[in-house]
């Protein structure tokens, strides 16, 4: 059962410690925030100057007393000072508000940037097992939807709450010295607004956690559709996913309505509010100007006051509404960033130069769930060079076994070694480093056939890389494609053939030139003509090499000199004899 929610403030506390790196640029765009506020206590004083000395007659203001007497001698002087002030206090106020916008967005693009940077980082280091659980959808959704939360809450959340309360405080100490009685009415306002935004922000957090999870549903449908087009299409079967989506989506819909009833309910409370809050004080300020205890002037600055005041109260107490769907994303986020990968590299881990190849397991056990074994008890030795073939049924462990050589997992007990050293005391990085991988349906990526086979060494000399194409037998088809190795393959390489895929994949293993080399049914989807091709270069590529192929069919291991057999969690070692090799049919054996 998942733990009680953590608290509003324990998330703000752990957002903002995230956000460390920025704390300057926040602490500076905070000043430039707070700077505003002198400029809208200013807003006022041309009307006053405007109303009670131009037309009244009144002296200026005592900040005002010291100006030249050209400026305040006669009324048009005086109507050309309240002008100009008008128009210099509005000027600044849009330079001011451009300023903080700039320095507003570049400081939220870089929160939100690097907290995504950290949460794919992680999610990449999370086990395949973490990934098969929890669907693409819903990291999709956490890395690109919650991952905002640190921007919302950091830069559009505290730190114009701060400010606006700032500005109120300002704001009720100046109205205050003009009618303390009005002052008292208007901060009447804030507790009503307080009991309002922490009630509706409760249910509303609740409506966002429940509205957050239906979006994901929706965009797991989308994903598993598109990366499976192929098979609903040749079951026809789009309107059933068609039916999935909208009925997620449907789902979604509800309680987005919900979330704009219950924002929708609350903001009209906010509004009744401050109008009863601004009629009160209307009523006050008319009646003081009436029996003569206050100037129209200072009335209307008041009324401008108040405006300001209930704009920062009415924003206060709906940004405790609105930040409901961040505070109910960022546990979603860190829920991702505390998930544990099941593999950890030692602080201390030893590098792992290129090594020759000797694969030892010793009484390992693996276990997904606890009490099954998938593996029990293996022992296994693999010396440097030699070619190994693996069958067993589906299940049975292969990929398993693989998975513990490469670390992908831990052995829940035992251990496993490469020329002698335990996988978990190495560095990760370096320990894949020493495997070359063509998979039965090779991954190919959304950009170009080059990026795809420098993949393995990014670093690669453009030389090496058309050697390793053309070691594959791939740089035939290459060359007469429109753009040759510039020519973009589409999403997981679906604009070329099979075949031509899993050519491109075994010129990444040429290219990647590493002592270990795993092969998992590579001709398995192939034609008897690219088929051929493929095992001529397959053969080069195990010339020198530990390699590990996975197979069903026993033709395409007639080049090993063992056989695993994975059955029952044992592993069981059968050296290819002519006695053996009667399992490979007359064809292949023609072929050798």
């Amino acid at each position: 059962m998942p733990g009680p929610a953590p608290s509003a403030l324990s998330i703000y506390r752990r957002l903002l410690f995230e956000a460390r790196p920025q704390w300057p640029m926040i602490a500076a765009l905070f000043l430039l925030y707070v700077s505003a506020i002198p400029l809208k206590l200013l807003t006022p004083l041309p009307i006053k100057i405007a109303i009670d000395s131009v037309i009244e007659g009144s002296p200026l203001p005592g900040i005002l007393q010291g100006l030249p007497e050209k400026m305040t001698g006669s009324t048009g002087g005086l109507l050309m000072l309240a002008a100009g002030m008008l128009l210099s206090i509005t000027l600044l106020q849009y330079i001011h508000a451009m300023g903080i916008w700039l320095l507003h967005t570049w400081v939220g693009q870089k929160l939100l940037v690097a907290f995504r940077a950290k949460l794919f980082r992680h999610l990449q280091r999370l086990s395949l097992r973490y990934h098969a659980d929890k669907g693409s959808g819903d990291s999709v959704y956490r890395v690109l939807q919650d991952a905002p939360s640190i921007q919302w809450i950091a830069i559009d959340g505290m730190i114009p709450f701060v400010t606006d309360l700032i500005l109120i405080v300002a704001m009720v100490g100046v109205i205050a010295a003009l009618d303390f009685t009005i002052a008292l009415v208007a901060v009447a306002v804030a507790p009503v607004l307080f009991v309002l935004a922490r009630r509706s922000s409760r249910r509303l957090r609740d409506e966002w956690d429940q509205a957050k999870r239906v979006e994901t549903q929706a965009i797991n449908v989308v994903q598993e559709t598109v990366g499976a087009l192929q098979v609903v299409k040749a079951f026809g079967r789009e309107d059933t996913q068609l039916d999935r989506f909208v009925d997620a989506s449907v789902q979604g819909s509800r309680k987005q309505m919900r979330v704009a009833w219950l924002k929708g309910t609350f903001d009209v409370a906010v509004g009744a509010t401050i109008g009863l809050g601004s009629a009160a004080t209307l009523y006050l300020g008319v009646r003081h100007v009436l029996d003569g205890s206050l100037s129209l002037g200072n009335l209307l600055v008041i009324i401008t006051y108040l405006t300001q005041l209930f704009g920062p109260m009415e924003r206060i107490s709906k940004k405790v509404a609105d930040l409901q769907s961040a505070v109910s994303g960022a546990p979603r986020a860190f829920e991702l960033l505390d998930e544990a990968p099941d593999v950890e590299e030692k602080q201390d881990a030893l590098p792992l130069s290129r090594v020759e190849g000797r694969i030892e397991l010793n009484d390992v056990v693996f276990e997904y769930k606890s009490g099954v074994p998938v593996l029990d008890q293996v022992d296994l030795k693999i010396d440097p060079g030699e070619r190994i073939g693996i069958v067993g049924q589906t299940g049975a462990g292969k990929s398993t076994f693989i998975g513990l050589l490469m670390r992908f997992y831990d052995a829940t007990s035992g251990s496993v070694s490469i020329d002698g050293q335990d996988v978990r005391d190495v560095k990760v990085a370096d320990l894949r480093n020493q495997f070359a991988v063509v998979l039965q349906d090779p991954v190919l990526f959304s950009t170009t056939v080059y990026e795809n086979i420098a993949y393995a060494r990014p670093d690669a000399d453009p030389h090496k890389v058309i050697e390793a194409a053309k070691a594959a037998h791939a740089h035939e088809f290459i060359s007469q494609m429109p753009d040759g190795y510039d020519t973009e393959v589409g999403e997981r390489g679906l604009l070329l053939s099979g075949g031509e895929r899993q050519r491109i994949a075994l010129a990444r293993a040429f290219l990647k030139d590493a002592p270990i080399l795993i092969l998992d049914e590579p001709t398995s989807a192939v034609d008897n003509q690219t088929e051929s091709l493929i095992m001529d270069a397959l053969h080069r590529l195990m010339e020198g090499r530990t390699t590990l192929m996975i197979a069903h069919r026993t033709q395409t291991l007639t080049r090993c000199g063992r056989i695993l057999k994975v059955e029952g969690g044992r592993i069981s070692d059968t050296e290819l004899t002519p006695e053996t090799a009667s399992l490979v049919s007359d064809e292949e054996r023609s072929r050798e």
